[in-house]
């Protein structure tokens, strides 16, 4: 029998209701016991969704209140002592590290959050010390799920991050130098006495992933899977049976390790990303290991083609037989919506070709029902998806032969500025007028609860149009007077009218569909709805210029004209399956290219166009798809902003400052000013722009936004007196790491009243 398995389910529920109790409860509205109640309410529904579906191999442990390596962080005892110093509550703890804490006299940052490898999903990094020691916790949050889930009569298999990984995705502390994957002797016991536990408690398998295995690994890394693994496998009847998970690419390039894995009871590899990697991984099996077959894509919402999956299956079942197969989805469902079921206003005709978190639990058993039982035994679901496979595929949706007669006729000059930097830079500083040190925002103000309220109403017809445009034209000008208060020098119109920097233009642009509840966490209680590209992107009409004309026409300052780059949309959005990806990215390059042409025609002379997902999407190896990916993806930033003059200023901003690696792609963007993540990584990540001798201008922000914490002046004094060891006074802005929509007001007046005098201060001593 060939059984079926999910890697892990979303943990926000059907109605965001993880990230409202986390915020009430942080807000102080919700109790402490009512917040772990509505835990434990979603954990057993999740479980129960699956159970019903058919599932027969149920993860726990997937669920997380923020983050599920933050939640490894606590349960290995990895705090830094600035956190546990302060005796705070468990909980507390957790969400210090997690988002900051400032309350009661404790002062803290957040630990760094990045990236979880190409994925929107952000985690907590692992921070360790030189004198790092590991200890298990004396309720493993692991153990205490399983046990949840056994009480409630579904038993399930637990997910573990694996120790090399762990080490590995994490970093030294500031000020301290211990390479991470040095301490896998510590941490190792550690591991033994959670697998222990586990087997104590029931479990008979447990899934521990490992994904750094898709990573070209440095040679000390590569080195840790063989001692680690002799040592997790040779606890014999005292430990279960592992089920070693890779995800997102394939491991065809670390097969060397292979051999200290094939003891191990099944091995999980991705074949939606990679399945040409099949062959391979089936001869590196050990004789009776099994195989996971991630044939059901845990990043995308279309529908699995039953066909071609069942024919990877029965090759895998052919070689290895019907017991040493599992059908599995790709990856973790966390970056997939809840459920379709909440869907009441998408077309139908699009709504078919959809399969959300819910749905994908269903997809896998019947894939495994079909390959165990034959197709007769589902065969009414078969013709179904064969149906929606050929309804997609003749769409008129997706085909629109003037986007595609424009692509044709895009030249290597569009791509390409006027003129060189300096000369530019020269009209620049002339038009613009700025001092040195200029301070800006990223882009967006708090979105307080008064506008969400405003735009339901209009979204419901509750209100005019000319009603919601008297409201957002009064919310620009409150921006506006506040921007003056505070004494910015470039200033943002705060976009009150959008609910979502991909989402705003999506539904602007033809090519798109959007959802009312397919929510996915990006980090902690933060959730986006990414919006679905079904076919060829065009713009029908300018989609921002109204709002930004009429924020400049009551500005002191110069304002800034506040776009989301090609690339962004992209990987911010659910992108077809059907074309490639590059395609996709030039049809929304040009309908940007339109919209900056628009805006410089309106007055606006400072234009933002971010990429804070450019880094998100490069391919997670090193060779030629990196290269392939960095060229067009560079050309279609180029395309969108090569249209202005040499006196309008393009901005561009990315998040997270891990760009080492492909340092000379952001170069190539030719952009005036970049602005960079910065507050919670290390200033000498600064020292690449010294290296490669940048010669245009950087804002790194000064201050995490993702903290509800305040800097004080002095902090951020701190932060830019860093900057300065690495680059030019006159090439420095000062800015926030990112937009403040998530922020409240109160805060967000204080920090940047702190930034602006930090500003001056260095301004003062430097002209």
């Amino acid at each position: 029998m060939v059984q079926s398995s999910i890697l892990g389910f979303p943990r926000m529920g059907r109605l965001r209701d993880l990230k409202k109790a986390c915020e009430a409860y942080w807000g102080g509205k919700l109790s402490q016991e009512d917040l772990l109640k509505e835990g434990k309410r979603l954990r057993l529904e999740h479980w129960k969704i699956q159970k019903d579906a058919g599932v027969d191999i149920i993860p726990s442990n997937d669920f997380a209140f923020y983050d599920h390596v933050l939640d490894h962080i606590q349960m290995f005892n990895v705090i830094p002592e600035r956190y546990s110093k302060h005796k705070l509550d468990p909980i507390d703890e957790y969400f210090a590290m997690g988002r900051g804490h400032q309350k009661n006299g404790v002062d803290v940052s957040a630990l760094e959050m990045v990236k979880w490898f190409d994925s929107n999903y952000h985690y907590v990094k692992p921070t360790f010390q030189d004198n790092q020691t590991f200890k298990l916790a004396s309720n493993p949050k692991a153990v205490a799920e399983f046990k949840e889930a056994k009480e409630a009569g579904i038993t399930t298999r637990p997910v573990v991050l694996g120790p090399v990984s762990f080490l590995a995705l994490g970093k030294a502390d500031r000020g301290q130098s211990v390479e991470p994957i040095s301490l896998l002797d510590k941490v190792l016991p550690v591991y033994e006495e959670l697998l222990q536990a586990l087997k104590a408690a029931g479990a008979e398998t447990v899934q521990i992933d490992e994904p750094v295995l898709v990573f070209d690994l440095l040679p000390k890394v590569k080195d840790a899977f063989k001692p680690a693994y002799q040592k997790l496998s040779a606890l014999d009847a005292k430990g279960p049976q592992l089920v070693l998970a890779t995800y997102f690419g394939d491991i065809i390039h670390n097969f060397d390790v292979i051999p200290a894995l094939q003891s191990l009871y099944a091995l999980h590899v991705d074949l939606v990303r990679h399945p040409e990697q099949l062959e391979s991984v089936i001869q590196q099996l050990g004789p009776k290991q099994i195989l996971s077959a991630g044939v059901v894509d845990g990043r995308n919402i279309w529908k699995t083609n039953f066909k071609k999956a069942i024919e990877v299956v029965e090759s895998a079942i052919q070689k290895l037989g019907k017991d040493r197969v599992i059908v599995a989805t790709s990856s973790s469902l966390v970056h997939t919506p809840h459920t379709l079921a909440s869907e009441k206003q998408l077309p139908e005709e699009v709504k078919d070709w959809f399969s959300f978190a819910s749905e994908k639990a269903g997809e896998v058993t019947v894939i495994a029902k079909a390959v165990t039982d034959g197709p007769a035994s589902v065969r009414e679901q078969l013709e179904s998806n064969a149906k929606s496979m050929q309804a997609r595929a003749s769409s008129k949706r997706t085909n629109d032969p003037q986007v595609k007669d424009r692509q044709s006729k895009v030249t290597s000059a569009m791509h390409d500025r006027k003129s060189p930097f300096p000369q530019r830079y020269a009209q620049q500083k002339e038009k613009l007028n700025l001092p040195l040190f200029p301070t800006t925002t990223i882009g967006s103000f708090p979105q307080t609860s008064e506008i969400r309220v405003q735009r339901n109403k209009f979204t419901k017809g509750e209100i005019t149009a000319k009603e919601y445009e008297a409201f957002i034209e009064k919310e620009i000008q409150d921006v506006v007077k506040i921007q003056d208060e505070l004494d910015l020098d470039v200033y943002v119109h705060g976009e009150p009218e959008r609910n979502d920097m991909v989402q705003y233009f999506g539904e602007r642009l033809e090519g798109y569909v959007f959802t009312t509840h397919a929510w996915v966490q990006s980090y902690g209680s933060r959730c986006v709805r990414p919006p679905i590209i079904v076919g060829d992107i065009s713009r029908p009409a300018p989609m921002t210029v109204k709002e930004s004309k009429y924020a400049a026409s009551i500005s002191k300052k110069p304002m800034k004209g506040m776009l989301t780059g090609p690339i962004t949309c992209l990987r911010w959005s659910f992108p077809r399956d059907d074309v490639h990806q590059s395609i996709q990215a030039q049809q929304l390059a040009l309908a940007l290219r339109d919209e900056v042409v628009d805006l410089e025609a309106a007055g606006i002379f400072v234009i933002q166009v971010d990429e804070p997902a450019l880094r998100e999407g490069l391919p997670l190896r090193a060779g030629r798809e990196r290269e392939n990916y960095l060229s067009w993806a560079v050309d279609s930033f180029k395309l969108s902003t090569a249209g202005v003059q040499d006196s309008t200023q393009i901005h561009s901003h990315f998040c997270y400052s891990e760009f080492q690696d492909f340092f000379h792609a952001i170069a190539a963007l030719d952009a005036d000013v970049l602005s960079i993540e910065n507050s919670k990584s290390d200033a000498k990540l600064l020292r690449v722009f010294v290296d490669q001798a940048y010669p245009r201008h950087i804002g790194p922000g000064v201050y995490d936004i993702h903290s509800p914490r305040v800097p004080s002046e002095e902090e951020i004094k701190g932060r830019i007196e860093e900057m300065l060891q690495y680059l030019k006074p006159d090439q420095l802005w000062i800015n926030p790491d990112c937009g403040l929509k998530t922020r409240q007001w109160k805060e967000t007046k204080a920090a940047l009243g702190n930034m602006v005098n930090a500003a001056k201060y260095f301004r003062g001593k430097h002209t």
